[in-house]
């Protein structure tokens, strides 16, 4: 069930207060769950992606829902701002600049498919997140990536680089394959 107004803004809210508690190294805010809508209290997963002037700043999140979605996205945000290995950590002259995205997922299937043509056909561009995975590797584009990489099988060859693979990785049929749904919102 999609998420009011109101819960998509005390997410937001929460995610911008824990960022700016942080870099300006004050003590994290405490959540009462107690407070919460159980809506946000229901174990989740999400992501949250920190822009500035359009460009990345920072992406973590979460795949598996294990423990309550605020505290998913509060974790996540100080994960985006300062633990993403792509970025140095966030500094506090940014945080007027910064803004934040949030993704909310449904939990990810696994997608059968007998042929890199039926995986291709599978494949719901702008719909679909996606992940592969094969032994240790692993890595997840959002549904909303699609917008960057159009077309299917340069989106696969990106995230088998992102996983650590082959970007030709998915032409071979030992690659795991799960597709998930997000609901996003932002600032």
């Amino acid at each position: 069930m999609p998420l009011t107004a109101q819960e998509r803004e005390t997410l937001l809210k929460l995610a911008r207060e824990t960022i700016s508690h942080a870099v300006h190294e004050r003590e994290l805010p405490g959540v009462d769950l107690d407070v919460m809508p159980e809506s946000l209290t229901r174990d989740g997963a999400s992501f949250v992606t920190l822009t500035i002037e359009g460009e990345l700043r920072g992406c973590i999140g979460s795949l598996e829902a294990q423990r309550p979605l605020a505290l998913d996205v509060c974790e996540n945000a100080l994960g985006a701002a300062f633990r993403d290995p792509r970025f140095p950590p966030l500094l506090p002259e940014e945080l007027d600049d910064l803004h934040i995205e949030i993704s909310v997922l449904s939990a990810p299937q696994p997608l059968s498919y007998d042929s890199l043509d039926d995986l291709i056909a599978r494949l719901r561009p702008g719909v679909d997140g996606v992940v592969i995975e094969r032994g240790w590797n692993r890595a997840t584009f959002l549904p909303q990536v699609w917008e960057k990489l159009p077309d299917p099988h340069q989106f696969l060859e990106r995230l088998c680089y992102k996983a650590g693979l082959s970007p030709n990785a998915f032409r071979q049929s030992n690659l795991d394959v799960y597709t998930y749904q997000v609901e996003e919102f932002e600032e």
